[in-house]
């Protein structure tokens, strides 16, 4: 069992994701207002709360959204999860489709770091089911 921890959007790829109060995830398509939903496999993207904390005790200035993530997450490996695994918040159920990606052009934290967590640690959903969705929420592995 986790919780979610932020929900962070842009509304163009290639840029780091602003912070919001709450969003809305629609079924086959990701979070609404978001550059990078759509009708694919890589509708919402996760990475854990404890990664990024890890990634800031390293020295790294990052703000919530910074790696391009929808949504952080608290409690959960997520990288150690097989593809296939559902997840639930609410009504909202999620299936995990990718685990990382690759990394075409270094972005500036990997300019000022040397490295960046989400092409490794970040993974990404589709929408099974849609909802509203905030922080504090509980998410679970369906199934649990």
């Amino acid at each position: 069992m986790g919780k979610i921890i932020a929900i962070c959007i842009s509304q163009q790829k290639g840029v780091a994701k602003q912070e919001v109060a709450s969003g809305r995830l629609v079924e086959e398509w990701g979070l609404e207002q978001d550059a990078h939903a759509g009708r694919w496999h890589r509708q919402v993207s996760l990475l854990s709360k404890e990664k990024i904390d890890a990634f800031r005790a390293k020295g790294a200035q990052v703000e919530n959204g910074a790696f391009g993530e929808n949504l952080i997450v608290e409690g959960f490996d997520l990288p150690k999860l097989p593809v296939g695994s559902k997840f639930r918040i609410g009504d909202i159920q999620l299936e995990l489709t990718q685990i990382g990606k690759e990394c075409h052009s270094h972005c500036a934290i990997y300019q000022t770091m040397g490295d960046c967590i989400m092409p490794r640690e970040g993974i990404f959903c589709r929408v099974l089911q849609g909802g509203q969705v905030f922080p504090g929420d509980e998410i679970i592995l369906a199934g649990d």
